[in-house]
């Protein structure tokens, strides 16, 4: 599915542009100073044209990542899913992200939608997402609601991909990486402090190979530094986010993915169970939310 009607909100210092039918996604955000515009997300180039991973950030609902197996068991009975994107062997972030949502309602500085779903698998549910821009700032909300008919484990996820340069810095303390095998499951756990080259407790230079790694344990907030741009992004995370997943290709990318999700890789299928790897089961109607700020700074 490609993008139609375009959304435009802005507050005077800051434009986010959201792409309803492509899964309520943005295709930019951006700092705005008289006709000066400087990137946050990396942006779109083409929206009419754009598939669900072109655009600058992606919502991720009733799940983040793969889930391998074909499925997961739950409450003795197994859930088949099926692969959803081309390339990718595993099902991968649920359906929100490329399914088309509708505006409920919209003002200049914020935005609200939602999404009715039947499927995949069993999930049956209903998301709510809403954008708003204050001081440049863009907070991000979503809400899943549980409206099948069994209780099921349920999960959430911002996916933006922010601008990479050359000297692009990362702060964002966590507890535990998680080691990724060659089809990006997870495999065993380190310390983050015993991965020298991933141990962003303090600032450090983003990776120049191919990360693509689950950090756990983490304390919900980040610092993305541009020293060349003179500019910063603090990321402020809410209950139940406690995960992120980083994803770069390559130091010559003009993107990294830094993901704020409430489970690791694979979670409904891990050693003790999706409530243990982070995941929310949600009975018939109960509902659950994450929010997600993004607040750019300049520097000195």
């Amino acid at each position: 599915m490609t993008a139609g009607q375009i959304l435009t909100i802005a507050d005077g210092a800051a434009e986010a542009a959201i792409v309803p039918e492509l899964g309520a996604g943005l295709a930019s955000y951006d700092l705005v100073d008289g006709d000066r515009r400087a990137a946050v997300f990396r942006p779109c180039p083409d929206p009419s044209g754009a598939q669900a991973f072109d655009l600058a950030s992606n919502l991720l609902v009733p799940w983040s990542n793969r889930i391998s197996g074909g499925g997961f068991f739950f409450a003795g009975e197994f859930h088949r899913l099926e692969p959803n994107f081309p390339g990718e062997p595993y099902p991968i972030h649920g359906n929100g992200f490329s399914s088309p949502w509708s505006v409920e309602r919209q003002a200049p500085a914020s935005a609200e939608l939602s999404l009715r779903s039947e499927g995949p698998g069993p999930f049956r549910y209903q998301a709510h997402a809403s954008y708003a821009l204050a001081g440049a700032a863009l907070m991000m909300r979503l809400t899943v609601r549980n409206l099948g008919p069994a209780s099921l484990p349920f999960g959430l996820g911002f996916h933006p991909w922010i601008v990479r340069g050359p000297a692009t810095v990362l702060q964002a303390r966590a507890g535990r990486v998680v080691l990724e095998t060659s089809d990006h499951l997870p495999a065993d756990e380190a310390p983050a402090s015993s991965r020298p080259e991933w141990d962003f407790a303090a600032p450090r230079a983003l990776p120049a190979s191919w990360i693509n790694n689950a950090f756990l344990d983490w304390d919900a907030r980040a610092s993305v530094l541009w020293p060349d741009r003179k500019l910063a992004l603090d990321i402020e995370a809410d209950p139940p986010l406690s995960t992120y997943i980083l994803y770069s290709p390559s130091a010559v990318a003009d993107f990294f993915c830094f993901e704020p999700v409430t489970h690791p890789v694979d979670a409904h299928n891990l050693p003790g169970g999706p409530e243990a790897n982070g995941l929310t089961v949600l009975a018939p109607g109960e509902a659950m939310s994450a929010s997600c700020r993004f607040g750019p700074r300049r520097l000195d």
